[in-house]
């Protein structure tokens, strides 16, 4: 419940309302497309991640395998690279009627590894499947909601089965017990059925509050994610106008950009996302060490990080 509230504060600025139902969008062969090639940038200082304590959340050893080595996991949902470029984060096209058809051979799939949830943003579409596969040898549930500023809704909540094969002594502080070969459990897919009006969902898992994932649902197939170097392309667009956007989740000022698709051309742009300041979630990770929970030297060298040590 403290999850949905926290969604319901964060969401209510960054909602994107579509309006009245548009029209359905239109497939077509586009035998005069242009693309858009670009860059996404994060200006300003990269906002604090969140920090979440191992010693109050189940399975420490082996999502412990990855933290500060004092007990906290760290997540950052602003992944930024050395010369601000922003990565994962979502650019999609408004305005398009008609165009290229969808991408119908795959299916949006968020992988649970090392207790995340990759990707952390993505496109779908609505009233379509998004297929989750668990490469972790412990046991996730799936908790997706659509957001709201009326409140959050339950799309689903489901278990995430592990793949059987996997080792179970997660104590084993061995050279050979450094070393994990994850295994995809079996996919389980999910129905995203968004209530009017609403575009944007997360997905969290119950037992690891740590791992998150966001989607926003498209109205056509022009868009893309960043790469490491913050870059995108949108291909075979149809010539016109149209406003380009970029989608964060934790972006409360929505990014648009108006551009021109000429016949046939590729246009370069670049596109600065503001960093957001202030706090931005309640268990956002502090300058200086505060602790609210006890954690005794014994317990830090139980969940003494295997794989990763996280920075802050």
């Amino acid at each position: 419940m403290n999850m949905v509230k926290c969604w319901q504060f964060i969401v209510g600025s960054i909602i994107l309302a579509v309006g009245s139902q548009a029209a359905a969008y239109q497939e077509y062969t586009v035998s005069d497309g242009g693309s858009i090639m670009g860059t996404v940038y994060l200006g300003g200082q990269v906002p604090k991640p969140k920090g979440y304590n191992l010693t109050t959340l189940p399975d420490p050893f082996y999502c412990g395998r990855i933290s500060d080595g004092q007990g906290w996991r760290i997540l950052q949902p602003f992944n930024v690279g050395t010369g601000g470029e922003l990565r994962e984060v979502v650019v999609y096209l408004e305005g398009v009627e008609k165009g290229k058809p969808f991408d119908e051979t795959s299916t949006p799939q968020v992988e649970a590894k090392d207790c995340l949830f990759l990707p952390f943003t993505m496109a779908v579409r609505d009233d379509k499947t998004v297929t989750v596969v668990n490469m972790d040898p412990v046991m996730h549930d799936i908790q997706a909601y659509e957001t709201s500023n009326l409140g959050a809704r339950v799309l689903f909540n489901v278990p995430l089965p592990m793949n059987p094969q996997h080792p179970r002594n997660f104590k084993d502080r061995s050279d050979a017990a450094m070393y994990h070969k994850h295994m995809a459990g079996a996919p389980t897919k999910q129905l995203v059925n968004l209530s009017k009006g609403r575009r944007i969902f997360v997905m969290q898992c119950g037992f690891h509050a740590y791992m998150e994932s966001w989607g926003i649902a498209v109205s056509n197939p022009y868009f893309a994610r960043t790469d490491d170097e913050g870059r995108f392309a949108i291909t075979n667009v149809p010539p016109g106008t149209y406003k380009l956007v970029v989608w964060h989740p934790y972006v409360r000022t929505p990014i648009e950009q108006t551009i021109t698709v000429r016949p046939k051309e590729t246009m370069e742009t670049t596109l600065m996302v503001q960093a957001p300041t202030g706090r931005l979630y309640a268990n956002e990770v502090l300058e200086h060490d505060y602790v609210r929970y006890n954690v005794t030297e014994e317990a830090q060298k139980e969940i003494d990080p295997m794989i990763q040590k996280q920075r802050r």
